[in-house]
């Protein structure tokens, strides 16, 4: 029992190793069998494409040969049609002089035939240009009354738009709600111009509830940026303007333009009491925007009272007309692109940041893995020298077992075997 485990040690272990030596050598085999079918099914395609190469020359240089042909006979073409060509022209011009002569002749006998001829289609185009000229007549009459009730309906409407205009002065003056209200249209009609947006930029009649109970509701609530806030409130002063403007009397007129002036001063007042700075604290800006919906009123209280202006900014009351105020509301709207752009801006420089950080982190990991690259080529020479190299590699074990009698069907190729028994492997690798 002892000899047959010795011996089955002694025989089976290299016998498996053979086995996988085989099996490898069987597979370098198959691949070299590939390599070369390879290589001549590439030389069998060369040949081929020389062939496909000489049979094209072939054909270019039968083409050549055709095409000079052809073009030597299309030079006798062209000399025989210049040939036919001449003589058609002679025998045109032949026979163009005869029919002259036979025309001339025959247009002298047929004069008459032939004037009564020209005449008749030149009397009924006279008669349908006649008919023309009274269908256009009639039609540029029937647009002239077109054009006419069109001027009529017109002034009409003109008419009706004084009216109103008359009706809608009339109401200004005597309503002060609809003073008010048409005042707060033309304050939203500047700013839907002005470029801001609303809801985003600005908001109308942004309604609070104080502690007491009093409720506080701006016109405009002009957004800014870093939270910031700028109230506009209109206020419309027309009644004693509009009859300072329609007075002849020079004493009315005076004393309408001090009523004016007063009537502002008093919207001052009023809206200073207001306080409409408290209700966004710190956000809101130290002063509000008082605002005059007709301009040449503004100018002339301002032309009259020069320290109305100075007196409103001390109640922290900036007074502004509609071009002062679009002016205002540009700046703002620009303000804003300034800052959408410069968000964007730090957007960019967030999203560049994250994207470089990202980048590291590749190259981090392309590191990682070329030494992992290199570890697995180190750990393969290991090997590779294990079967080869050394007094106990694995070839030379196997060769071994092949020297005691077995007979395999396959063989190692001649330098492996001859690097595994070489005597300078075993002194370096011992």
């Amino acid at each position: 029992m002892t000899f047959d485990l010795s011996s089955l040690a002694l025989f089976g272990l290299p016998l498996a190793v053979c086995v996988g030596l085989f099996v490898y050598v069987l597979t370098l085999r198959s691949s070299l069998q590939r390599i070369e079918q390879e290589a001549q099914t590439a030389t069998e395609s060369a040949l081929s494409l020389r062939n496909e190469r000489d049979l094209a020359l072939q054909n270019a240089i039968r083409f050549e040969a055709e095409l000079d042909s052809e073009r030597k006979q299309g030079l006798g073409r062209i000399e025989s049609l210049n040939e036919a060509k001449e003589a058609l022209t002679s025998q045109f011009k032949n026979l163009a002089n005869e029919i002259l002569e036979d025309k001339s002749k025959r247009f002298t006998e047929q004069n008459a035939v032939s004037l009564d001829a020209l005449l008749k289609p030149l009397q009924t185009k006279l008669t349908e240009f006649k008919e023309q000229v009274s269908t256009s007549y009639g039609n540029e009459a029937r647009e002239r009354f077109a054009l006419k009730s069109e001027i009529e309906r017109l002034a009409n409407l003109n008419l009706r738009m004084s009216d109103e205009t008359r009706s809608l002065t009339q109401a200004l003056k005597g309503d002060s709600k609809v003073q008010g209200n048409w005042g707060e249209l033309v304050l939203e009609s500047i700013l839907e111009s002005s470029g801001l947006r609303k809801g985003e930029e600005y908001l109308v009649q942004d309604s609070h509830t104080q502690i007491d109970g009093s409720r506080l509701q701006p016109d405009i609530v002009v957004k800014l940026p870093e939270g910031r806030s700028l109230v506009v409130d209109s206020k419309v002063s027309i009644t004693a303007y509009a009859r300072h403007a329609e007075t002849s009397d020079p004493a009315i007129a005076e004393q309408e333009l001090a009523a004016h002036i007063q009537s502002l001063k008093q919207h001052i007042q009023g809206l200073s009491g207001k306080n409409y700075s408290s209700l966004y604290g710190l956000g809101s800006v130290d002063f509000v925007l008082m605002f005059v919906p007709i301009e040449p009123a503004f100018l002339l209280a301002l032309k009259t009272a020069p320290n109305l202006y100075q007196e409103a900014l001390a109640k922290n009351i900036v007074l502004v007309c509609p071009s002062t105020l679009m002016a205002t509301l540009r700046t703002v709207a620009h303000v804003w692109r300034q800052e959408h752009q410069n968000r964007n801006a730090l957007e960019i420089a967030k999203q560049c940041g994250n994207l470089y950080d990202k980048f590291v982190g590749f190259v981090d990991d392309l590191e990682k893995l070329g030494q992992r690259l290199d570890q697995a080529q180190t750990s393969y020479h290991d090997a590779f020298n294990k079967l080869k190299s050394g007094k106990g590699n694995l070839i030379r074990s196997a060769e071994r077992v092949r020297e005691l009698g077995v007979k395999p069907a396959k063989n190692l190729s001649a330098p492996l075997i001859d690097s595994a028994l070489d005597p300078e492997n075993e002194i370096n690798q011992g």
